[in-house]
C-alpha cells in the first residue's frame, strides 16, 4: 500500500512539474541523484537555485534518492532523463548490462568517511575490529553496486575481514537516514557522507575510523582517486536527444563554475538552509574539502584510470566487470577532457 501510494505521489509531482513548464513555456527534464544536501552532490541542488536552468529553456526536477545505484535505477527505467551517481556504480550497472553513459565530472576528488557510533570508541580502534558488526552504506540495487559498497568492502577485506563477517544493510544518503541509523544503534558503522559524517562526529554521536581525505586511508585502496559524483545519461538520450543532454552538462558547468567563484557561506544561502545545525555542517564540510568539484565538468584521463584501477580491484572475480573498458561508458562530447 505504502509504495502504491509513493508512486501515485510520484505520478502527481511529475504531472505538475509538467504542467508549470508548460505554463512557463520551459521543457521538463528529470535528474535523479542522492540527497538532498550531500555535499557530493551540491551542484545538482544549485542548479535551480541559481537559475541555471531557466536559463536555459529548463524546468529541472530533482528527484532525491538513498544512494546513486538508485538514482541510476530511475535513470534505466525512464523515470529520469540524467543521473548522478558514483563512477564506479555506474560501471557497475553496465557490467551487469545496463545502459549508462557519463557525460561530465561532478566531482573532483571523493569524499566519504568509515564513521562508527560513539559508544563503540573502546571496542573499535580499526577496521579488522568491525568483525561481526552491521555496516550502513549507501543503498544499492540488484544490478548496481554502489561506490559506498564497493568501498566499504574493499576497506574490510584489505583488513583480514571477510563479507561473511559483518552484516551490510543500507544507509541511505541523506541526514536523516545516516543519523538515525547512528543514532539508533540500526547500525555499527556506517560508510558514510558529509557533511553528515562531520555533523554527527561535532556532536559526539560518532567517530572517523577512516577518511578518503586522509593520506593513511588511501595508502591502502587502489585506486583511490576515482571519480565519484559524475552526470550519466542512456546511450539513446545521447543518439535522440542530444540537445537536451547537451543543455544537460551545460546546466551543470554552470553550477560548477558558480561554486569555484563563490565563497561556502554564498553557497549556503543561496540552497536557502536555514536550519542552524545544518548550516554549521555544511558551511564546515565546504570549507574542509575546497577541491571537492570539478570547475569545468571535463573528464581527467589520469582520474579515469585511477576509477577503472579501483573498480577491477572492487569486482576481482567477476568476468564481465574485469573485461569492461571505462572508456566504452565515456562520452566527452560536450564536457570535454583534461590530462
Amino acid at each position: 500500500m505504502k509504495s502504491f501510494l509513493l508512486r501515485v505521489l510520484f505520478a502527481f509531482v511529475l504531472t505538475l512539474v509538467a504542467f508549470v513548464a508548460r505554463a512557463q513555456g520551459l521543457e521538463k527534464m528529470v535528474i535523479s541523484a542522492p540527497g538532498p544536501r550531500n555535499i557530493s552532490y551540491l551542484p545538482v541542488d544549485l542548479i535551480p537555485a541559481i537559475g541555471a536552468d531557466k536559463e536555459e529553456g529548463i524546468a529541472l526536477q530533482i528527484l532525491h534518492v538513498g544512494g546513486g545505484a538508485v538514482a541510476l535505477n530511475n535513470l534505466t527505467t525512464r523515470n529520469a532523463d540524467f543521473a548522478i551517481a558514483g563512477f564506479p556504480a555506474a560501471m557497475s550497472l553496465s557490467a551487469n548490462g545496463g545502459d549508462v553513459v557519463g557525460i561530465a565530472a561532478v566531482n573532483d576528488a571523493p569524499m566519504f568517511v568509515l564513521m562508527v557510533r560513539a559508544g563503540l570508541k573502546g571496542q573499535v580502534k580499526r577496521i579488522s575490529d568491525l568483525r561481526g558488526k552491521v555496516i550502513g552504506v549507501n543503498t544499492s540495487t540488484k544490478s548496481s553496486k554502489t561506490t559506498s559498497q564497493q568501498l566499504a568492502e574493499l576497506l574490510l577485506k584489505s583488513d583480514g575481514i571477510e563479507l561473511d563477517m559483518v552484516r551490510i544493510v543500507p544507509a541511505g544518503q541523506s541526514w536523516i537516514e545516516q543519523s538515525s541509523l547512528m543514532l539508533s544503534g540500526t547500525a555499527d558503522a556506517v560508510m558514510g557522507d558529509e557533511p553528515f559524517a562531520s555533523r554527527l562526529a561535532s556532536e559526539g554521536k560518532v567517530f572517523f575510523l577512516a577518511n578518503l581525505s586522509d593520506p593513511a586511508t588511501t595508502k591502502k585502496i587502489t585506486g583511490a582517486n576515482f571519480l565519484h559524483a559524475t552526470l550519466e545519461t542512456r546511450s539513446d538520450m545521447i543518439r535522440d536527444n542530444p540537445k537536451k543532454v547537451e543543455k544537460m552538462v551545460r546546466m551543470l558547468v554552470k553550477s560548477l563554475q558558480w561554486i569555484a567563484k563563490h565563497t561556502p557561506q554564498e553557497v549556503v544561502d543561496k540552497l536557502k538552509v536555514t536550519d542552524p545545525d545544518e548550516r554549521t555542517s555544511l558551511l564546515l564540510a565546504l570549507r574542509k574539502y575546497p577541491h571537492a568539484f570539478s570547475r569545468n565538468g571535463k573528464f581527467s584521463s589520469n582520474q579515469l584510470k585511477e576509477t577503472e584501477s579501483f573498480f577491477r580491484k572492487t569486482s576481482e572475480g567477476n568476468a564481465d566487470a574485469q573485461s569492461l573498458n571505462i572508456e566504452s561508458i565515456i562520452n566527452d562530447r560536450w564536457a570535454g577532457r583534461s590530462d
